[in-house]
């Protein structure tokens, strides 16, 4: 078994409910997205982040707007749609129970 590789699986498996998770606390940009996730030690690149937060556009997960800034150009500031909430929800359920099944196989 290739160990770098299942933990990479395993990363790239949680990475679009981390994002879901952090954009529910409050509406943020692509490199704030990336230090949070890095602070947390799930070190994710730009390369990474953008088509992933694309496709969670395109799926209706997520919305952004534009928003002047004080230290350059504008930013896309992405934020959960309903949508994207009710998915969490459901991502947030599915984690409990995928948590408590590695719990009881761990102490068995």
């Amino acid at each position: 078994m290739n160990i770098d590789n299942a933990k990479s699986q395993m990363r790239k498996g949680m990475l679009e409910y981390c994002i879901l998770l952090l954009l529910h606390r409050e509406s943020s940009y692509a490199t704030d997205i990336i230090q949070r996730l890095k602070e947390a030690k799930l070190i994710v690149v730009e390369g990474t982040l953008y088509p992933l937060l694309t496709r969670l556009k395109n799926d209706q997960l997520l919305s952004y707007e534009w928003r002047e800034s004080t230290q350059g150009p504008p930013r896309k500031y992405y934020t959960l749609t309903p949508e994207g909430q009710n998915i969490l929800q459901q991502l947030n359920e599915a984690w409990s129970e995928l948590s408590h099944t590695v719990g009881v196989l761990r102490t068995q």
